[in-house]
Parts: structure tokens; C-alpha cells; sequence
């Protein structure tokens, strides 16, 4: 029983491969891949970019320098209970 499940497991470390990994050998599919005529998104070309340019110069000023930090809330502090 132990030999058996033993052989399972080792089966595929005795394997002997030419490759560096199992995937190797797609060489068809990558072919094809590669001499595809228009691989990109047809919606690529499209070069209208909607947008407010106002807003995006804002955003990249602010960006660029951003606010000042608020001012630190003021520390009251109480020693002793004295009145006057």
C-alpha cells in the first residue's frame, strides 16, 4: 500500500522534460499571435479623450502644490482649580 501511493507521487519528478517549463511547445499558438493583423482593440483609435481641461489643470496644480496642512487645534490646559 505505502509503495503504491509512493509511485504517484514521484511519477512526475522522474519525468525528464527538454523545456524549462511544462507550458513549452506553443509555438503554433504564439505564431499566430504574432502575425495577427490588428491585435489591439479597435476602440484604441479612438483619440476623443472627454474630459474638462479646467478640472485636470486643477487636479495637476494641486497635485504639484498641495494645501497647506490646517492650523493644530489649540491645548487647554487646567492646573489646579483656582478662581479668581
Amino acid at each position: 500500500m505505502s509503495a503504491g501511493a509512493l509511485t504517484g507521487c514521484a511519477a512526475d519528478y522522474l519525468n525528464n522534460y527538454d523545456t524549462v517549463t511544462l507550458a513549452a511547445g506553443d509555438t503554433q499558438k504564439f505564431n499566430s499571435l504574432l502575425q495577427t493583423v490588428e491585435p489591439l482593440n479597435p476602440n484604441s483609435k479612438n483619440t476623443k479623450i472627454e474630459g474638462d481641461g479646467v478640472r485636470a489643470a486643477g487636479a495637476a496644480q494641486r497635485y504639484r502644490i498641495p494645501p497647506p496642512p490646517p492650523p493644530a487645534p489649540s491645548i487647554t490646559v487646567n492646573v489646579g482649580n483656582t478662581t479668581n
